[in-house]
């Protein structure tokens, strides 16, 4: 395959071992970190050295479309697990099955708006785990 595109692209809430998936999602941010550059240059070294340090993911910020009208909508969903002030279990997974799992808690934004524009939330997780990558399956 040379090319994916991003639609089908899911956020879902892992409720046990079950993805329940976070309907009108709009925007996924970057699902990799950064090491710190950790500096262990001695007083024999003619130049610095430096070794990997322990990796920031930051905060990930999601995009929806703004949804409050029933108990399951996105906006309720998440606003409530902000709410409840837990560590919950997540799931970004790609069209070709690559799945990243991560437990985080959640701030949720509602987006500025301008006449016309939709409404947007933003779903904020400050990331309590690492994040497991998992490759689709091969099928031979």
């Amino acid at each position: 395959m040379s090319g994916l595109l991003s639609k089908g692209i899911k956020f879902n809430h892992m409720v046990a071992t079950v993805a329940t998936e976070i309907k009108d999602l709009q925007e996924i941010p970057d699902l990799g970190g950064k090491a710190d550059k950790v500096e262990v240059t001695s007083l024999a070294d003619d130049s610095k050295k430096y070794i990997a340090g322990i990796k920031d993911f930051g905060d990930l910020e999601f995009v929806f479309l703004y949804d409050n009208s029933l108990v399951t909508s996105n906006y309720r969903v998440l606003k409530a697990i902000e709410k409840a002030g837990t560590i919950d279990t997540f799931q970004v997974s790609f069209p070709d099955g690559t799945k990243f799992d991560f437990s985080a808690s959640v701030m949720t934004t509602i987006a500025g708006v301008k006449p016309g524009d939709p409404l947007t939330f933003t779903a904020a997780l400050t990331l309590n785990s690492e994040i497991e990558v998992t490759d689709p399956v091969v099928i031979p």
